[in-house]
């Protein structure tokens, strides 16, 4: 695909072949819809194939990072079989196209991120979030399993015990929590997440760009060691999407209530 075939996606080039992928579907805080979702997955092949492009930025449009999947994607999801075939292609394909990207991707969280735009948030090289940003993995309070990226990410980043605490109970972590337990990479007021991600892009597009991407492909070696567990993380999480709770978790996020889950009862 080539930049312009993106619908959801726009993109910047900046000096020394930085370029600044804004997630761009502000009007519902950037939420992802089939077609975000799908080119989620594929922006990381664009990139990786620019020859001009070094360093990727992305952020988020508007107050919002990314605030999870449209209702409407969840709940054809949960009713048609067929289509969660294709998001455990989209979802593997999110997290190990971000994986085998040897040019580095920093993130600029500057808002709300769940869902799909966690994984990008979090799976980023370097993460940088506003303090009074919040994210959730939040699938378990919809009734199934946190399976995007959280099983091969989180207990590297910050640990089991709060990889296990956050993940079980779905709590939304602000920035200051978030850099504290070492899940992302910085954290600073909310007016410099931008120009602090642009200013590392910077720093790392100036830099030594084989011996970065080899770095990058060196460590990422602990994320694939880690695959089959994210695979089996992800064919149980399609699995629970066929449950009982999963219709009561979408109707409790619609009613804005809290889940009665029929599981829980």
């Amino acid at each position: 695909m080539d930049y312009r075939d993106y619908q959801h996606l726009t993109f910047e080039r900046r000096e020394h072949g930085v370029v600044l992928i804004t997630i761009n579907r502000p009007e519902v805080l950037n939420a992802t819809n089939d077609r975000l979702h799908w080119e989620l997955t594929q922006v990381w092949l664009t990139f990786d194939a620019d020859e001009a492009a070094r360093v990727a930025v992305v952020t988020g449009a508007g107050r919002a990072f990314s605030a999870g999947g449209d209702l409407e994607m969840v709940d054809a999801n949960a009713r048609d079989p067929r289509r969660l075939a294709r998001m455990v292609r989209e979802a593997s394909d999110l997290v190990y196209n971000m994986i085998n990207t040897d040019k580095p991707i920093v993130s600029a969280i500057n808002g709300v991120a769940v869902g799909a735009g966690l994984v990008v948030a979090l799976l980023a090289d370097i993460s940088i979030m506003a303090e009074t940003a919040r994210f959730t993995d939040g699938h378990t309070k919809l009734g199934v399993v946190a399976g995007d990226h959280a099983a091969i990410l989180w207990p590297l980043l910050c640990g089991m015990a709060k990889a296990k605490y956050y993940l079980l109970t779905s709590e939304f972590i602000d920035g200051r929590e978030a850099e504290r337990i070492g899940l992302v990479s910085l954290c600073v007021p909310a007016e410099q997440v931008l120009p602090r991600a642009l200013d590392v892009a910077d720093r790392l597009a100036r830099g030594a760009q084989q011996a970065i991407r080899w770095t990058k492909r060196s460590l990422n070696n602990w994320l694939r060691q880690a695959g089959p567990i994210f695979d089996q993380s992800i064919a149980l999480e399609m699995l629970t999407f066929m449950s009982e709770d999963v219709r009561e978790g979408l109707a409790a996020i619609r009613e804005k209530r809290p889940p009665a889950f029929p599981s829980g009862r």
